[in-house]
């Protein structure tokens, strides 16, 4: 691996390249149409941007959260990396460029279709509850934002286990970009600079010690508000990431990095030990596989829910002929909104890790969805409590990020990784510079307490020692013919499962373009709180479908946005990639196409 000085020579040539290669794409509409332009929300101002950010490419195609993290992802791929090379750029470019969501103190699911005939995987590398833990260590009102919160991160194991199986890149040059983005430093762009702004103003954040890493970290040196264009440097990531890059995953999990957060753990008063670190496996698991109108889907195992919610979905509304009304008709919305709930009820009554509880086989099945879609009602909606009344009734957060990438040869990933909350537990590492989870939250808390407005404390996912926490992530690829034709994911909590859901049936069941199916209003709901969320009902594409809806009974709230699903669709005809970046957050499409490689050769 090369020393700290070789990085150092090489480090201007490749902050010229990022800057020069982020200008190489052209958006491009599939059909010959602007994308529709929709308001987005921020926090300081309303700004009319377009929905959807399209790029092209023959060689390559990465979509993520950042145009600095896509950057990076497209010239591995020129470099002669390969999809999951790109991936793991990607991954440690965004922990220094999206450190909301992108991180090394986190967790998540990459699903890995290498193609060539070779089968799907998926790298299970979710954060898990230390061995201290207990089901009732938390109370009904306890502070999520703490050290007690933090499970043991999964980010750095699961990213060097994908590299070790499909890597063709060297480790040290995946994880050197990040390091030479967070020594040198990067621009401040407007969605980074309202999310910094966001997590510094709060008051607990302005206030408590626990944070004070967080804001001498993140803090703006000239002690004012950050603002598009300002330069942000992170030397303490940096050297963290420098150790990762020359000693491998071992510097986080058994070396020095370790002590520092065990150390952090002792002063805050949380529960991760150097044993739990030293005994953290990221986990290669089959992904679960479904097939909807003739495409196989697949999607992450538990301890995500979502490959099974998603296929369970598709199985159902498979029944269900959508395509002889409109898209955003009340029946459609209400069919679809059935299903999910019905869908989320099972996600309650059985998920949970794999490793600890048994997942029932028939809930991927065709058989079962066929009995589901039998008795739902075409005109009127159902009472969540009468779906599941052997559950006694007692009166996670949107903030993950997801990537997707494809490389010449076909092989594509589907990342989605977390910190739970935005900015986790608001806590960085002493000296290390890296925010840390807040996941413990996502286990059911209270054994026994399930609510109406969405608590569960069904037995799966109670907390245990060594357990992994259900999730919602749901990194999805949809082939044909084994070879991948979409990739799409999104963060969002719960609602990343109805997002992807929404996103394969624009695309599979309504034949929208990429950029029509990201850009489509989106819907969620998930069995408690009883209640169906449109996003902005009062889009023109609605009609009078929201007054019809209440009229069958539903409780319908607007939403202002839902998700962020970066997508890339394989074009049937042409085979050129098709990335779009969804700019309800924020995000970047960087396709590589033969022109633009031979352009920079020269």
């Amino acid at each position: 691996m090369r020393n700290r000085s070789e990085r150092t020579a090489t480090r201007s040539r490749y902050c010229s390249l990022v800057i020069l290669t982020c200008f190489a794409i052209l958006p491009s509409s599939l059909r010959g149409r602007d994308p529709v332009p929709v308001e987005q929300n921020d926090t300081a101002a309303r700004v009319a941007k377009p929905a959807v950010q399209e790029a092209r490419g023959d060689l390559g195609m990465v979509v993520s959260e950042t145009e600095t993290g896509s950057c990076v992802g497209r010239d591995v791929l020129a470099k002669g990396g390969n999809a999951v090379d790109a991936a793991v750029a990607v991954a440690f470019a965004m922990a220094v460029t999206w450190p909301e969501a992108g991180n090394i103190g986190g967790g998540g699911f990459m699903l890995v279709y290498p193609g060539s005939g070779r089968e799907p995987v998926c790298i299970d590398y979710r954060e898990m509850a230390p061995a201290a833990a207990t089901k009732t260590m938390f109370s009904l009102d306890e502070n999520r934002f703490t050290h007690k919160m933090v499970g043991v991160p999964g980010t750095v194991r699961g990213l060097a286990l994908a590299h070790e199986r499909y890597g063709s890149l060297k480790w040290n040059e995946l994880v050197e970009p990040a390091v030479r983005l967070a020594e040198d430093g990067f621009t401040v762009d407007r969605h980074l600079a309202g999310s910094l702004n966001g997590v510094l103003k709060r008051k607990n954040v302005r206030t408590e010690a626990r944070y004070a890493e967080l804001r001498r970290v993140y803090g703006h040196p000239d002690d004012r508000p950050w603002k598009a264009g300002d330069r942000m440097r992170l030397p303490d990531l940096a050297h963290t990431l420098a150790l990762i890059a020359d000693s491998g995953p071992d510097a986080f999990y058994n070396g020095p990095i370790a002590d520092q957060l065990v150390a952090e753990m002792r002063r805050g008063g949380g529960l991760i030990a150097k044993c739990d670190l030293e005994g953290y496996k990221a986990k290669v698991r089959e992904p679960i596989h479904g097939t909807f109108r003739g495409y196989d889907i697949f999607g992450p195992p538990p301890p995500s829910s979502g490959g099974i919610a998603v296929v369970e979905a598709l199985n159902i509304l498979e029944n269900l002929d959508l395509c002889s009304h409109d898209r955003y008709s009340a029946r459609n919305l209400h069919l679809i909104g059935e299903t999910m709930r019905r869908v989320f009820c099972d996600r309650a009554k059985h998920l949970g890790d794999s490793d600890f509880v048994e997942i029932p086989r028939h809930l991927t099945e065709k058989a079962y969805a066929r009995r589901l879609a039998d008795k739902i009602s075409p005109s009127e909606s159902t009472s969540s409590e009468s779906l599941a009344p052997e559950i006694q009734l007692a009166d996670e957060s949107s903030n993950t990020t997801h990537f997707s990438v494809i490389d010449s040869t076909g092989m594509a990933v589907a990342n989605t990784y977390t910190l739970e909350a935005s900015w986790g537990a608001c806590v960085v590492v002493s000296g290390a510079g890296f925010v840390l989870n807040n996941e413990m939250g996502d286990f059911n808390w209270l054994p026994g307490h399930t609510d109406r407005k969405g608590r569960i404390g069904t037995p799966p996912n109670l907390i245990e020692p060594s357990k992994r926490m259900l999730s919602s992530q749901s990194p999805t690829i949809v082939a044909r013919d084994g070879r991948a034709v979409l990739i799409t994911g999104s963060p969002g909590g719960r609602t990343i499962i109805n997002t992807v859901i929404g996103i394969v049936l624009n695309v599979l069941e309504f034949g929208m373009s990429l950029p029509e199916a990201v850009d489509s209003p989106r819907m969620h709901h998930q069995w408690f709180p009883d209640r169906l969320d449109l996003e902005g009902t009062d889009d023109a594409r609605y009609g009078d479908a929201v007054k019809q809806l209440r009229k069958m009974g539903h409780v319908v709230r607007s939403k202002s946005s839902q998700g962020s699903a970066h997508s890339i669709l394989v074009d049937p005809e042409s085979g050129v990639y098709i990335g779009v970046a969804d700019r309800r957050r924020g995000g970047r499409a960087e396709g590589l196409s033969r022109a633009s490689r031979d352009e920079r050769k020269d």
